[in-house]
């Protein structure tokens, strides 16, 4: 049915193009997402925002909405989640779980370590409204809506009584303001009021006199309250500020703001809380508002709008994706193509990619909030889960393009979020565990709480704060910034303490496992709780956070000491392991079930987000993992579907990966809020249901891994190509060892590659296909490689044997497809080209 619609759309589209002369559309109509109506709810709405603010615009005709956030707008203030009653019932706890008891010890945990608050959620601030009055009585007609993604202007137009109208929305990062400009086709033609209301407690009036700082007439302002939780009192309150200017008439109402008789009128809205940091909310949302609009003052909308792009676009142009070919396809709403996708409409893929990119870009920006389980959108006083920071991959998947998507400096708030979680972790650690370092996890919030919440089942995974550090490695292994590392070894440092009070001797085994922990959300066969001894997860994460730590003291020349300690404890921990099914184990005993499509697939964070399985190191763990992956099906919640995209990258099968993306591409109607399987709302939020942000960065992550990969040795090119993706282009794609990768390719096979080198060092290339040097500075030879790579930010993971289950009657191997390996000398500032021999 699909292909039909699909295909039918496209004659049609010929036809008329054929008949009027239209050209095939450009290539920058590839990157709109584009609406023949209005939005009818929050989730056809479309997305703005600059980090600090962000907005859902409907491009209604007779009441324009646009829904607003400010990032630091959260329930509750100042406190701490952490049970004093918890470390006296440490003991016991371990000691049940030793026995195989793990039922009593899930009982001890409820009682005594779950006794704080469980987070503070993310407010909805309210709605900027305009109610429009015509002269015509006419219905709308030549709608259309669209989020270009290349400028990330929001437009509206349509035509009443013979008039256009057009609207454009923009979220500045450069002068912190959402500006809304609208415009009448014929003079004096454009009226409407000018409003705002909230869910929460507000008062709204017009400026004359705020706080000693004289108003007009134009300035409408709002004063919403926060909320208290869970017996955390509110302390936080948000002001809004809307200035109006416009070229016809102006009046002042008790609550809003007419404008009347003009052509062109322009809005800047802003918006700020007291909020300075978790333990200080002193601030003046007032002063802060009247800085920014202060800082805008002479400015003109066309100096705004060119501050705007060219801010916006340093960061979004880095990255470009081409299939190819002439589509069609933008010519067609974007809720039509996604309704009609059946794998052929590639563009679609591209413009998905880049919408998480965009996203990331409009969420987190330094000297923000990291972006949270909805980025910076909800429309909710309760919004799903508090649209707080979910750590035991949610908040994790959301960084994941930072890197490979080269918008490095995106991950900021994140880095400052772990600093700040390492802080009130420190105490958590001391007091729930007698611990040295800090743990935080599986959620935090803006006030960073450390503590368990929800309940044993989902709360106690002492290593979310473990794995957050590893983002500051990755950081590095991409950039080579020794000053980051050096920043933020004291974090990485205190994440590793805590695992090495925090690690006990199985009595069985005699390895070194966390206990309590859980494999996040997720229970094994025969047992009622997900309480455990060294799950799969955390053996992985524990080693990522001991080893790194310890490659970071000796780059950093720091005392050996610790570097003994370290080593000492890596090597007592637990190999993978392989189960009777061929599965890798996700527990330390095999208590997987085949038939279980559980939407957690912790124990392959070895595969991705980490490099610790290798088809060519350890051929029987990657079998081990495509084995599991395939248990647990193809089909899932919105974010698992994301991880599963880089899952079937990393195991360089691009076809299955194409897979997962075009289930992923699965409708979900904007009325579904809640339950069944993932897929994709109409404005391509990620449906889990209900909307999970995560989704959408893991697409975007997930469709850069099958272009480009540099975790296992080498600058993998094109290593998950799907057989369908015939030809295209991609540039701009980072690669570990602070290489810029551009490729195109034909006929299913690379053609040619350029490398920019930023730090240089040896780059090794992995190819499917011979290369040989086409350009590149005088003197540079490329070579075929020989040995184990040279440069230590692309080196693979040296990890344990795997143990075979002795049930485990045979494991067929996948077969690996060969590679050609070649290493460049590379020189910081140069570009190298090789092309295919073929």
């Amino acid at each position: 049915m699909k292909k039909v619609l699909l295909t039918m759309l496209v004659c049609v589209t010929t036809l008329s193009a054929t008949a009027h002369g239209i050209a095939t559309p450009s290539k920058r109509e590839q990157h709109k997402l584009w609406y023949g109506a209005p939005a009818k709810r929050w989730l056809d709405a479309l997305p703005i925002g600059n980090s600090h603010l962000g907005a859902m615009v409907y491009g209604r005709t007779d009441v324009e909405e646009i829904q607003l956030n400010e990032e630091t707008f959260w329930s509750g203030s100042p406190h701490d989640n952490n049970s004093p009653e918890a470390k006296a019932h440490l003991q016991a706890v371990r000691d049940s779980v030793f026995a195989g008891k793990e039922e009593a010890a899930h009982a001890i945990l409820d009682k005594y370590f779950f006794k704080g608050p469980h987070g503070m959620r993310f407010l909805p601030l309210g709605s900027v409204k305009l109610a429009f009055d015509y002269d015509s009585k006419e219905s709308p007609a030549i709608y259309r809506r669209e989020l270009n993604l290349d400028d990330a202007l929001n437009t509206t137009t349509y035509i009443i009584g013979g008039v256009k109208y057009e609207r454009t929305v923009f979220a500045s990062q450069a002068d912190n303001v959402i500006i809304v400009q609208l415009k009448a086709g014929k003079k004096g033609r454009l009226a409407f009021d000018v409003s705002f209301d909230s869910q929460l407690h507000a008062e709204v009036f017009t400026v004359s006199e705020h706080e000693g700082i004289s108003g007009t007439v134009n300035e409408l302002a709002a004063v919403v309250d926060g909320v208290e939780q869970e017996g955390i009192k509110a302390g936080l309150k948000a002001e809004c500020r809307i200035m109006v200017e416009c070229d016809g008439k102006v009046a002042r109402k008790a609550t809003s703001i007419a404008v009347d008789d003009a052509t062109t009128a322009t809005l800047y809205i802003t918006a700020a809380t007291n909020y300075v940091n978790y333990h200080d909310i002193s601030g003046n949302p007032v002063k802060k508002n009247n800085q920014t609009l202060a800082s805008i003052k002479g400015k003109t909308y066309k100096q705004l709008l060119k501050s705007h792009l060219e801010k916006y676009q340093e960061q979004f142009n880095r990255v470009s994706l081409d299939f190819g070919g002439n589509s069609l396809s933008s010519s067609f709403p974007t809720d039509i193509r996604l309704s009609a996708f059946d794998g052929t409409d590639l563009d679609l893929v591209a413009l998905m990619m880049q919408y998480g990119r965009y996203l990331l870009i409009s969420s987190s920006q330094p000297g923000g909030q990291p972006a949270n389980l909805q980025g910076v959108w909800n429309d909710k006083k309760n919004a799903a889960w508090d649209s707080k920071y979910t750590i035991n991959i949610n908040a994790e998947m959301n960084y994941w393009p930072s890197m490979v998507g080269n918008l490095v400096e995106c991950q900021q708030p994140l880095l400052s979020m772990i600093r700040d979680l390492s802080e009130t972790g420190a105490t958590t650690a001391d007091v729930m565990y007698g611990c040295k370092g800090w743990v935080a996890h599986h959620n935090t919030d803006l006030w960073r709480i450390a503590g368990p919440v929800d309940g044993t089942t989902w709360g106690m995974f002492p290593t979310g704060g473990a794995w957050l550090t590893t983002h500051i490695w990755q950081q590095y292994l991409f950039t080579g910034d020794k000053q980051l590392l050096a920043d933020y070894y004291p974090v990485m440092k205190g994440a590793a303490d805590f695992l090495l009070d925090y690690l006990q001797k199985h009595p069985k085994y005699g390895w070194l496992v966390t206990n309590p922990t859980v494999s996040p959300e997720h229970g094994p066969v025969g047992k009622r709780t997900t309480v455990t001894a060294g799950s799969t997860m955390d053996n992985q994460i524990v080693f990522d956070v001991l080893s790194q730590t310890a490659q970071a003291a000796k780059i950093l020349g720091k005392d050996n000491s610790p570097l003994s300690i370290l080593n000492s404890q890596l090597s007592q921990l637990p190999p993978m392991q392989i189960g009777r099914y061929g599965q890798l184990q996700e527990w330390l005993w095999d208590g997987d079930d085949p038939k279980d499509e559980h939407r957690h697939v912790s124990h392959l964070y070895g595969l991705y987000p980490s490099n610790q399985i290798s088809p060519y190191t350890h051929p029987d763990l990657f079998t081990a993992a495509a084995n599991t992956l395939k248990q647990r099906g193809d089909m899932a919640t919105g974010w698992s579907l994301g991880w599963k995209i880089n899952f079937w990258a990393r195991m360089l099968d691009g076809n299955h990966a194409f897979q997962i993306i075009r289930n992923m591409f699965t409708v979900i109607p904007d009325s579904v809020e809640w339950g069944g399987h993932g897929g994709t709302y109409p404005n391509l939020f990620d449906a889990h249901p209900p909307f999970q942000i995560d989704g959408n960065f893991g697409f975007a992550a997930g469709v850069c891994e099958m272009l480009v990969q540099s975790h296992d040795g080498a600058v993998h090119l094109l290593p998950a190509l799907p057989e369908s993706w015939l030809e295209g282009e991609v540039k701009g794609l980072r690669a570990r060892g602070g290489f810029i990768v551009d490729e195109n390719w034909s006929e299913g096979e690379l053609r040619s590659a350029t490398i920019h080198s930023t730090i240089g060092g040896v780059l090794r290339l992995r190819s499917y296909v011979p290369l040989q040097l086409k350009k590149g500075p005088k003197g540079i030879v490329l070579k075929e490689a020989q040995g184990n790579c040279p440069n230590d930010l692309l080196a693979p993971a040296d990890v344990k044997t795997p143990l075979h289950s002795p049930e485990l009657k045979s494991l067929q191997l996948l077969p690996i497809r060969p590679v050609y390996e070649y290493d460049i000398e590379t020189e910081a500032g140069e570009s190298y080209e090789v092309r295919s021999k073929n």
